[in-house]
């Protein structure tokens, strides 16, 4: 058995950067087409290229999402495009569709190809077949229980790799197939451009009673009835781990840094204390504590285990209850200080947590802060700002300031 690969989010260079630094395997990002994420800051090919660059000199991979639904003017320039991330040596494209399938095993039929939630994958028949036209790996529908995922694996052959979300926020119908937001908006999410019309609130109107609108309850908790819990599973490392899962896929390439950092770590830290040691293995509470602090919605185990309530009736709001509000860029051993990039205002005298890659969190109070200019200040107000602070406390570079709301 292989360790499992932990697998993040890179919405944008910043973003591969930090998941890199805290810890995980690999990366998944959009170029500049045919991605679900239309509205991320997706990669230009000079950024693809430095990310990998990156990823590589550090022995992790990268992964580039071709993962929509292309109608017919999609499909021009397809050839050029993947030529083109073959030349800039990535590690695997992310598809749905055949059409886009097929191109890549005609052009670059080297390239690695794996096969996207989008494709609906819940049967070991289906990612066979996907397997033997060429597929290296399948990421599996969200919508599998841990007993039928053990039986996909157990009837595909050994170097099909399975790769399964474990973290992240969850799409209401088929593992992100849907055409609401298309109907309501205008906006495709078969494209890359949902307006998430998942999350808004919904009444009731009788055609004969025009402008009277009932609410929609659902067992008198709300009317938020298409509104889905965040996906968490720190808790289960040990069942994913045995479930054959080689991948753990984080949701959020619209996430912050902050949250990217947060999550690979709690992640990061569960799977290597399980596979250093899985018979003394003990769950720490400061894993889910970090994924509580990052912004997210309630949490759930989603259909792994056939939790029924997935649906946030109350609210479509985020639980956020931490910020992120600098991050070191150095710091001086001899006269202790740390100079730090603003993210979100800080005070002077504010106790702010430290968060990197190993390790436990630690608290800080900011003390005399200095602007960039070196002037006595008491906030640091403006965003990206350089100020400096004295801490007695070691830092180090690239450590985040996190603090609470």
């Amino acid at each position: 058995m292989r360790k499992p690969e932990i697998l993040a989010p890179a919405g944008s260079l910043e973003k591969l950067k930090t998941a890199i630094d805290f810890g995980a395997d690999a990366v998944y990002m959009g170029g500049s087409k045919l991605n679900l994420r239309a509205f991320a800051d997706n990669f230009t090919d000079e950024q693809i290229k430095e990310g990998v660059e990156y990823a590589h000199s550090r022995g992790r991979k990268v992964y580039v999402t071709l993962n929509v639904f292309p109608h017919n003017e999609d499909l021009e320039g397809l050839e050029e495009y993947l030529i083109n991330l073959k030349e800039l040596n990535i590690d695997a494209i992310i598809v749905s569709d055949l059409a886009i399938f097929a191109t890549a095993r005609e052009v670059v039929p080297e390239m690695e190809i794996h096969i996207s939630t989008q494709a609906n994958n819940v049967n070991w028949k289906s990612a066979k077949l996907w397997h033997e036209m060429g597929a290296k790996r399948i990421v599996l529908a969200r919508e599998l229980s841990m007993k039928e995922i053990e039986e996909i694996k157990d009837k595909l052959p050994e170097d099909c790799d399975l790769e399964a979300f474990v973290h992240g926020s969850m799409c209401m119908s088929y593992s992100g197939r849907c055409l609401i937001s298309n109907y309501m908006t205008g906006r495709d999410s078969n494209r890359g451009a949902c307006a998430q019309p998942c999350r808004y609130k919904y009444y009731l109107v009788e055609e004969k009673r025009p402008g009277e609108y009932f609410p929609v309850f659902e067992d008198d908790k709300g009317t938020y009835i298409l509104n889905s819990k965040d996906l968490c599973m720190i808790e289960h490392i040990p069942e994913l781990v045995k479930s054959g899962i080689y991948s753990f896929k984080i949701e959020g390439r619209m996430k912050s840094s902050y949250y990217v950092a947060a999550v690979v770590k709690a992640y990061r830290q569960a799977l290597d204390n399980y596979w250093n040691d899985p018979e003394n293995y003990e769950f720490k509470q400061e894993w889910m504590d970090n994924l509580l602090k990052v912004s997210h919605r309630n949490y759930h185990t989603g259909f792994y285990f056939g939790e029924k309530i997935k649906q946030t009736y109350e609210s479509s709001s985020y639980i956020r209850d931490f910020d992120i509000v600098g991050i070191v860029k150095s710091y001086d051993k001899e006269t202790k200080t740390a100079v730090i990039e603003q993210r979100n205002r800080v005070f002077e005298g504010d106790v702010v947590e430290i968060l990197r890659p190993e390790g436990a969190n630690f608290e800080v109070k900011l003390n005399n802060m200095h602007d960039k200019a070196g002037k006595k200040i008491d906030v640091a107000p403006r965003a990206q700002m350089i100020f400096t602070i004295i801490s007695d406390v070691e830092l180090k570079e690239k450590d985040m300031l996190i603090k609470s709301k």
